[in-house]
Formats: C-alpha cells, sequence, structure tokens
C-alpha cells in the first residue's frame, strides 16, 4: 500500500477532507519562503482538524533546532521534515522526532546525500536552483528509480497529480508520495475533485502492482 501525505494544507477543512480520503500524512508548511506557509497560530487549528491516526508532519527550511522542538510539543507533529541546508548534526538537537530528510535529485552525486542522513525516511524531491521544494516539476525517471533504491523509506515527491502518480506508483513503488500544488485550486488552497481523483488513482496503482496471491 502506497502512503499518501497531502502536503502545504492551509485550512482546516482541506486537512479534514484530505484525512477522510484517505491520507495517512498531513503536512504543515513553516518555510517563510513558501506561499503554504502557517503561522503557527494558524496551524494551530490546522492541526486541530487532523483526526487521530493521520500524522501530522511539519516542514522547515533552515528553521533552529529549538523553533522545531517548541511546533514539535505545540502542534503534536509526528514527524518534521528538513528541507533546506541543515547540517546531519541537527538530528543529535532533534533527539528523538522522527525526521524526514528531503533531497534534491539533480544527479548521481546528489543522490549520494541520501547516505549522510540516517533518518526515518527520505523524500525524494526536484531540484530546481534556489527552490527548497515545490517546484511542481518531477524528479528524472532514472535518477528517481536510483534513489528510491538508495533511500529509507522513500517518498516520492516533485509534480505528483492525479493525472502520473498512478504511472509513477507503477514504475517505482516508493514507500509514499507527497502532492501539494498537483492538488491545489490556488497556492495552499486544496480542489476537493483533484484529491478525491489523486486517491483514486493511488488506490487504482496499487491494486495494479499487487502480488498475486496463492
Amino acid at each position: 500500500m502506497t502512503r499518501v501525505k497531502i502536503c502545504g494544507v492551509t485550512r482546516p477543512e482541506d486537512a479534514a477532507l484530505a484525512a477522510r480520503l484517505g491520507a495517512h500524512a498531513i503536512g504543515l508548511i513553516f518555510a517563510e519562503e513558501s506561499p503554504r506557509h502557517l503561522s503557527p497560530e494558524a496551524a494551530v487549528a490546522v492541526a486541530a482538524a487532523v483526526p487521530p491516526f493521520v500524522g501530522r508532519v511539519g516542514v522547515f527550511v533552515n528553521s533552529p533546532a529549538s523553533r522545531i522542538l517548541d511546533l514539535v510539543r505545540t502542534l503534536g507533529l509526528g514527524a518534521v521534515q528538513l528541507c533546506g541546508e541543515e547540517p546531519p548534526s541537527i538530528l543529535r538537537k532533534l533527539g528523538s522526532v522522527p525526521v524526514i530528510r528531503s533531497i534534491a535529485v539533480a544527479d548521481a552525486e546528489s543522490i549520494e546525500e541520501i547516505d549522510a542522513w540516517p533518518v526515518a525516511a527520505h523524500l525524494l524531491d526536484a531540484h530546481v536552483p534556489g527552490r527548497h521544494g515545490g517546484t511542481g516539476r518531477t524528479v528524472p525517471l532514472e535518477l528517481a528509480r536510483a534513489a528510491v533504491a538508495r533511500a529509507r523509506h522513500p517518498i516520492l515527491a516533485g509534480g505528483l497529480s492525479p493525472t502520473n502518480v498512478g504511472t509513477r506508483i507503477g514504475l517505482l513503488r516508493p514507500f509514499a508520495v507527497d502532492v501539494s500544488s498537483g492538488v491545489e485550486a490556488e497556492p495552499g488552497a486544496k480542489d476537493p475533485d483533484k484529491l478525491a481523483a489523486l486517491f483514486a488513482a493511488v488506490r487504482a496503482a496499487d491494486a495494479a502492482t499487487a502480488e498475486p496471491t496463492a
């Protein structure tokens, strides 16, 4: 079963809908550069709409460990996603908090960064100079295949939508997919029809790639 993280959620009603449709995690972005950035106050309302057994993931870019830990406690975050130029040494400061490391997959050399991050999962995103995710671009297929094979619990991101997520799941078989702009009406506002279509596509892809039973 492919897990699904819906990221860049800014409205409580979108968090609740994504959870009802089958999301395993909701991503809350705390990077001010993002149009989907949440203030801590706004994040409280979104986090409160996430039901039990659905994870809340905080997404950070170059934030101090102290700020990350404050938001983990305030919002009950189940994991944090690091997307900037943080050094691996930040893991010691975050202690037992599960960490997802975002890897910008640009070439074979960039994939080697995976080995420097002994984390709970690696998120594999497209590389665009000067950007920390949210590019709407897909990772080139052969690079994505190499990265998925090397990563721990690989989370495939970058330009996924209802129209291409099934094909990518079938070709790459990631642990999870991360979708944001591909299910939006506008930045930060999710489109209910696109969300429903995405989960239908994921279920269809899983059914098509399921191992036959004896």
